[in-house]
C-alpha cells in the first residue's frame, strides 16, 4: 500500500474544496446564524460529494464521468434552481434554530444541500480527472485498495478545510459583535441566489430566442 497516495489526496481534496463559492457563503452564512457546528456539517456534505467525484475519477469510471459530463447542462440548471431556493430561504431565515427538534433538522438539512448542491456540478469531475492525470493517480489496474485510499485522502482533504474555516468563522464571531444577524441573512441570500442566477445562464442562454 502506497500511503503517499492518502496525503496526495488530502492535497487534491484540500485543493478542490478551498476556493469560495456558492458552498462556502452557505458554510460562513451558517457558521455565523448557526454556530460552527452548522458550519462544519454543511462543509461535510461537499467534502463527501467531493470524494465520490473523487472516486469517479480516481476509479477511472470513465463512462459514468462522461454520462455525467454530457448532461452538466441539466445538472447545472438544477443545482441553479435549487440556489436560488436556498437564496430566498437565507433571506428570511430567522437567526436560530428554536428547539433541539429544528436543530437536528437544521443538521441533517445543512448536510444534504451542500451534498446535493456540489453534485449538481459535475464538471468538478474534470477538476478531478485533470489533477489526477496529472498527478498519475488514475488507477488503471484495479487495485482498488490504493484508489479507496485516494479517495480517503480527498475526503479528508476536503473536510479539512470546512473544519478550518467553520471553527475560523466562529472565532471572528466570538472576537467581532455582529449584533442583529438579519443583515447577514440578507446579504447571504442575495449573494447565494447571484450564484444559482449565474448557475442558470447557460440554460437563459439557451432559451433566449423563445
Amino acid at each position: 500500500m502506497d500511503i503517499s497516495l492518502l496525503f496526495k489526496g488530502f492535497s487534491v481534496g484540500l485543493a478542490v474544496a478551498a476556493p469560495v463559492g456558492a458552498i462556502g457563503v452557505l458554510c460562513i452564512h451558517r457558521t455565523l446564524t448557526y454556530g460552527r457546528f452548522m458550519g462544519l456539517i454543511s462543509g461535510l456534505g461537499a467534502a463527501t460529494a467531493d470524494s465520490v467525484y473523487g472516486g469517479i475519477a480516481g476509479f477511472g469510471l470513465v463512462a459514468l464521468s462522461n454520462f455525467l459530463v454530457d448532461r452538466a447542462f441539466w445538472f447545472q440548471s438544477l443545482g441553479g434552481l435549487f440556489l436560488i431556493y436556498l437564496g430566498v430561504k437565507t433571506f428570511y431565515a430567522k437567526p436560530k434554530p428554536a428547539t433541539i427538534e429544528e436543530k437536528r433538522s437544521s443538521f441533517s438539512n445543512a448536510y444534504f444541500s451542500t451534498f446535493f448542491l456540489t453534485l449538481t456540478n459535475p464538471t468538478t469531475i474534470l477538476a478531478f480527472i485533470g489533477i489526477f492525470a496529472g498527478l498519475g493517480l488514475v488507477n488503471s489496474g484495479n487495485n482498488y485498495q490504493e484508489a479507496l485510499l485516494l479517495v480517503f485522502g480527498v475526503f479528508t482533504g476536503s473536510a479539512a478545510w470546512w473544519l478550518f474555516l467553520s471553527f475560523a468563522i466562529d472565532r471572528l464571531q466570538k472576537a467581532i459583535d455582529f449584533g442583529n444577524l438579519r443583515w447577514l441573512n440578507r446579504l447571504s441570500g442575495v449573494s447565494i441566489i447571484t450564484y444559482g442566477i449565474l448557475a442558470l445562464s447557460p440554460f437563459i442562454k439557451a432559451n433566449a430566442h423563445f
